[in-house]
């Protein structure tokens, strides 16, 4: 009997789940692909609307009009799929899309997608066939089409291929409501223009904090980028300056930030990361807790112990992403093929927390326990060793790092470079 898997989303993570499926034909049927929306590509399809669209749905996507890529196509393409050669490292948002249109053609998958389809829920149902001693988890699997129609169905596995960029995380700062200017987070933020000539506090100073901060100085905003982190040491554009961390929001609308000092400002602009958000799923049921922005237990950070045959791709952060989706996914599909065995439910609880706790010992805030980084290369080879596939090339890690430290000495710049793989070992620069 074929395994029939239902796949939540088709973004990179929901159209590599697929195309792996369909390319192993003996173990599963097609797959089933819920998508929200219209098209592929999830949060890299650019959609200029903010807040609610026409049949009452949040915008899922939080892509901005200018964003380019922070990695080179060399390292962020599927490793069996790349980029068209032509195109210059880091890529406008339109070119990824593109890409991830011209893998959903490449692989046949798009007859497998059910577009404008909203999963409402997924709920585990334990059998025990006649005859048989143990139990057997299904799952239903709820879904409504635009015109309201809801139906039913059971599958063998699910593979929650949702994303976690689209529910804006907006950390509570005492007296907010008494501000007089306009509040709003990055998920909502689509080009500077209409910021030009005013004064922006930006909160948060990672990726999007840091792009946003030099698009708005670039249209004549004067930026206050207030972060926690250690103070930014390359050199920023004269309309930036830095501040330490929003402490509240005082009685007359002014900002206070931790060391004391006030200032006023048009706009507040939180580039505070995303929540995760599972509207169709009980966590309490799948023995998770889900929290804001972190989640556990989830076993080699995919699998709910105690629902080996849910997948969650892509939880991770601080990644490579579509290279980790793709190893993911094939260390999922070799536990269901049965290539694969995992440990009882009760091992793989204590090697999650005992994970867990040993990032706790060395310092990692509880909110940042989901962040691979440095670890991601392990991480990948551990699960390819494990389902025999191949490993990630070595050049991958080397060009990434490459990238990492040109992007602490020229974030403004670091985008012109241009690079090509001469091998699974080497790199060149090609400017």
């Amino acid at each position: 009997m074929l395994q029939r898997v239902a796949v939540v989303g088709a973004g990179a993570a929901g159209l590599c789940t697929a195309r792996h499926i369909l390319s192993r034909p003996g173990h599963f049927a097609p797959p089933v692909v819920f998508e929200l929306s219209e098209n592929v590509g999830g949060t890299w399809c650019y959609d200029e609307r903010v807040g609610k669209l026409d049949n009452g749905l949040p915008v899922h996507s939080s892509m901005y009009r200018d964003l380019r890529t922070n990695l080179p196509k060399e390292v962020m393409m599927f490793p069996d799929f790349p980029f068209d050669p032509q195109l210059s490292s880091f890529l406008p948002h339109q070119e990824v899309q593109r890409y991830l249109e011209r893998y959903c053609q490449s692989h046949g998958i798009e007859p497998h997608i059910r577009f404008n389809t909203v999963v409402e829920r997924v709920k585990p149902v334990v059998v025990t066939a006649e005859g048989e001693v143990e139990e057997r988890t299904t799952w239903e699997v709820t879904s409504s089409d635009s015109s309201g129609h809801q139906k039913t169905e059971t599958f063998d596995s699910v593979f929650i291929c949702s994303g976690h960029y689209s529910d804006p995380h907006i950390p509570h700062i005492p007296g907010i409501e008494n501000f007089k200017g306009k509040v709003l987070h990055s998920h909502s933020y689509r080009f500077a223009e209409p910021f030009a000539g005013q004064s922006v506090v930006v909160l948060g100073a990672k990726a999007s904090g840091l792009d946003i901060s030099l698009e708005l100085a670039n249209v004549g905003a004067q930026v206050t980028l207030s972060h926690r982190r250690p103070r930014l040491t390359f050199p920023l554009p004269a309309g930036i300056q830095q501040s330490s961390s929003v402490e509240a929001v005082e009685d007359d609308g002014r900002i206070r930030f931790q060391d004391g000092s006030v200032t006023e400002a048009d706009v507040l602009m939180f580039c505070t990361g995303y929540n995760f958000r599972f509207t169709f799923l009980d966590a309490a049921q799948l023995g998770l807790d889900i929290q804001d922005q972190m989640m556990s237990p989830l076993y080699r950070f995919m699998v709910p112990p105690a629902f080996p045959s849910l997948f969650f791709i892509g939880i991770c952060k601080i990644i490579c992403p579509f290279p980790n989706f793709n190893c993911q996914v094939q260390f999922a599909l070799a536990v269901l093929e049965g290539s694969v065995t995992l440990p009882s439910r009760v091992q793989m609880e204590d090697e999650v927390r005992r994970e867990l706790q040993e990032k706790v010992e060395r310092g990692v805030q509880h909110r940042h326990l989901l962040i691979l980084d440095q670890d991601q290369w392990e991480y990948c080879n551990t699960l390819a060793r494990s389902a025999g596939f191949p490993l990630l090339p070595p050049v991958v890690r080397s060009l990434y790092e490459e990238v990492w430290r040109q992007r602490q000495i020229h974030p403004k710049n670091y985008r012109k470079l241009n690079y090509r793989l001469i091998s699974d070992l080497q790199w060149e620069l090609i400017n």
